[in-house]
């Protein structure tokens, strides 16, 4: 596997509300391999943006990591200070937001608000400089007359090209990891592949490496290299997508990809995963999606599963049944590293 770029490791996130404390992700684990482009999948409120920004120091007033790991580069992120976060933010790492129109200054030009970057992280304050650079980014992200665009504001602006802006704002520095929280969902299908294409050639031409938050499957399929499945504020599957894709181990990964529809067939009835996910105010004792999961048995309920993990580590789910679904003999709870096993079933 490529070297790790970003790890998070027990990352535990809670918030403080009036009615009580809130775990919002607990024991997130997951790995960024660099150069490659890591989905982030799972349903609304799984707390999928909730870990980013949890790993960026980008919480509300009322959020606070209690617990965990974030290693960039080997290097803690939990332990910085705030300054020394906004010079990693922007410079090292980039996140776009999934409406531009609300991560942008209503109130100051196109010109200013990409200038802004070069100034803090590169301490340039030439305006004819500023200028330039500014362009070379607007052209970076393919926007006409780029020149002639310094000086309109973002409400002149389509929502694509104000999403092409906000990623020439987050790669101007040349962060080595981009992170994407669903940056293509307020926009059309053929707007959402203009994007998908410039983010792929920017990834190719400045060897980033890309977490995209995303809900859609199949989105996910056509752009990324590695999938992370969360559910309830947990990660319970991960691997390279194509093989949890295609063959999927998690009964929530399950539901997750019959439930995706197919234009092979327009006349099939969408399948549906029964139940509603937990609250957090009260997350079932077990494991998470057993009150929605057809497998679970009284250990699934008792007591939240253990990792089992296989292919050198390439992939992992957290799921009591995985040894007998895999046809492995294994002691329950215990880690699963038996390859050569594995290819006798396969």
């Amino acid at each position: 596997m490529s070297d790790i770029l970003l790890e998070a490791r027990d990352l535990t996130t809670q918030l403080v509300t009036k009615s009580g404390t809130i775990t919002a992700i607990d024991h997130v684990n997951l790995r960024v391999a660099a150069g490659r482009t890591l989905a982030l999948v799972g349903e609304s409120g799984s707390g999928k943006s909730m870990t980013c920004s949890s790993m960026l120091g980008l919480l509300p007033a009322n959020g606070r990591v209690v617990k965990g790991q974030v290693l960039f580069k080997g290097e803690d992120l939990l332990k910085k200070t705030p300054k020394q976060m906004r010079l990693i933010r922007g410079r090292q790492i980039g996140m776009v937001l999934q409406d531009a129109m609300t991560s942008l200054n209503p109130l100051l030009t196109i010109g200013e608000q990409v200038g802004e970057i070069f100034r803090y992280h590169h301490g340039i304050t030439n305006k004819a400089e500023l200028r330039r650079l500014s362009i070379a980014a607007l052209e970076a992200v393919r926007i006409p007359a780029a020149a002639e665009r310094l000086d309109s504001y973002p409400f002149q602006f389509s929502g694509g090209m104000r999403q092409r802006v906000s990623i020439a704002i987050n790669v101007a520095a040349a962060p080595e990891l981009l992170i994407c929280d669903e940056p293509t969902t307020a926009l059309d299908v053929t707007v959402q592949l203009q994007i998908l294409n410039l983010l792929r050639e920017l990834q190719k031409s400045r060897n980033m490496t890309i977490v995209f938050i995303t809900h859609d499957l199949k989105l996910a399929a056509q752009f990324c290299d590695d999938v992370a499945i969360m559910y309830a504020g947990r990660v319970v599957e991960r691997g390279p997508i194509g093989e949890v894709f295609h063959r999927p181990v998690h009964p929530y990964t399950e539901g997750l990809l019959r439930a995706a529809p197919s234009l092979a067939d327009l006349q099939e009835r969408l399948k549906t995963i029964p139940g509603t996910p937990p609250s957090p105010r009260a997350w079932p004792q077990g494991c998470r999606f057993a009150p929605r999961c057809a497998l679970a048995d009284a250990r699934c309920n008792a007591q939240y599963p253990n990792w089992f993990g296989w292919d050198e580590g390439q992939r992992a789910v957290a799921c009591w049944r995985t040894p007998e679904r895999l046809g492995l003999q294994d002691a329950p709870g215990e880690p699963v590293q038996a390859e050569a096993e594995l290819e006798a079933v396969r």
